[in-house]
């Protein structure tokens, strides 16, 4: 199985990419991660939500929880030999008191510039 390497500018959540055409499905490719907040972490966030405003410490999880599942994608595809990813969609679920799942899918293809 070769190991192709999938350009961020060739990830989409639309199903076509402009000046590309799809020249073969690979199929659906996932990439899934589980965080959690340690103690002191959310100690640090209530202290932020009884000032109120933005919670920093919960937008910096969730950004770096979102891209660690984004990249383990991305190396599905390459896996599968695509060069692109379209329909990228996340999902995130409440697992436990403090933990959460973020699930990043799309469908992994191979396209060429037209």
């Amino acid at each position: 199985m070769s190991t192709a390497t999938v350009e961020h500018h060739l990830v989409s959540t639309t199903f076509e990419l402009a000046g590309y055409r799809i020249v073969q499905q690979l199929g659906v490719v996932r990439g899934i991660t589980v965080r959690s907040q340690s103690a002191l972490g959310t100690i640090g966030v209530t202290l932020q939500n009884l000032v109120g405003g933005k919670i920093t410490m919960m937008v910096k999880l969730c950004e770096e929880t979102r891209n660690e599942a984004f990249e383990l994608m991305l190396e599905r595809a390459g896996e599968l030999g695509a060069n692109a990813v379209i329909g990228v969609r996340y999902d995130a679920t409440g697992l436990a008191q403090g933990m959460t799942d973020v699930l990043a899918y799309g469908t992994a293809v191979i396209v060429e510039q037209v």
